[in-house]
C-alpha cells in the first residue's frame, strides 16, 4: 500500500468535528498511561523494550482507523524489533455506536492471548459489524474463528473489569485533549497523521536515528 486513500483524511476531520459530542467518563487508569512510555497493561507489537515508542489511540469502528490499519501493520513488520507499537482505545461512542463494544471484544480476546488477532479481524471485517443492531453474536463468531473459548469470551465480554478498562482508556484520551482517531504519538510527541506510507516510514526512521545518536 503506497498511499493512503484520500477519503481517510476527510474522515479524520469529520471525526475531529464530532469529537466534542463525546461525553467524559469518570473512570481513571492507575497508573495513568503516558504516551511515551510502555505500560505493563499495554498491547504491544514489536520490541516492548525499544526506546522508540509509537502509541496509537484508535477506534475499531472508525473508517479512518481502518484505512491506517494495513499501513501500521506493514510498518510494524518492516521495523520489527526496532520499535514498540502500542494500541490504546478511544471509542468515539457518540458517533460510532458499536465502537465501545468492539473494544471490549478485543479485550475479552486478550484474556485468551488473542488481542492482536481480534484487532485485525475487527478492522478487516468492519463493514460486517459497524452498523449491526446486535453485534454480540458477530463478535462471538470471531471468537470461534480465532479458536478461543466462546463461553469464557462471553463472560469476559460483559465483565465490569473490561468495561471499566475501556472506559478508562477513553477517559484518558479525552484528558489528553485528543480530537479524533487515529491519533499517533512518537516518543511522547503527537504527530500530524502521515499522508503516505513513505511519510510514516520517514518519521519512524528519524525517531530510530535520534535514539541511536
Amino acid at each position: 500500500m503506497k498511499n493512503f486513500i484520500w477519503i481517510g483524511g476527510i474522515i479524520i476531520v469529520l471525526t475531529a468535528l464530532m469529537f466534542w459530542g463525546v461525553k467524559k467518563g469518570t473512570t481513571e487508569i492507575h497508573p495513568l498511561f503516558k504516551v511515551g512510555v510502555v505500560n505493563s497493561l499495554d498491547h504491544i507489537k514489536g520490541n516492548a523494550t525499544s526506546s522508540v515508542v509509537i502509541v496509537e489511540y484508535s477506534d475499531f469502528q472508525c473508517p479512518a482507523c481502518r484505512t491506517y490499519y494495513p499501513v501500521t501493520k506493514e510498518l510494524i513488520a518492516e521495523f520489527g524489533n526496532q520499535i514498540a507499537f502500542v494500541y490504546r482505545h478511544f471509542p468515539l461512542t457518540s458517533i460510532h455506536k458499536n465502537s465501545e463494544f468492539a473494544a471490549q471484544a478485543a479485550e475479552a480476546a486478550a484474556k485468551q492471548d488473542k488481542f492482536w488477532q481480534m484487532h485485525d479481524l475487527l478492522f478487516e471485517k468492519q463493514d460486517e459489524w459497524a452498523d449491526a443492531t446486535n453485534v454480540k453474536p458477530i463478535f462471538e463468531s470471531y471468537a470461534t474463528l480465532l479458536g478461543i473459548s466462546v463461553p469464557q469470551f462471553k463472560i469476559d465480554l460483559n465483565s465490569k473489569k473490561i468495561k471499566d478498562f475501556v472506559k478508562a482508556q477513553r477517559t484518558r484520551a479525552i484528558k489528553l485533549k485528543l480530537q479524533g482517531t487515529p491519533t499517533f504519538f512518537v516518543n511522547g510527541k503527537q504527530i500530524k497523521n502521515p499522508t503516505s506510507v513513505e511519510a510514516f516510514r520517514l518519521i519512524i526512521k528519524n525517531a530510530i536515528k535520534n535514539q541511536t545518536n
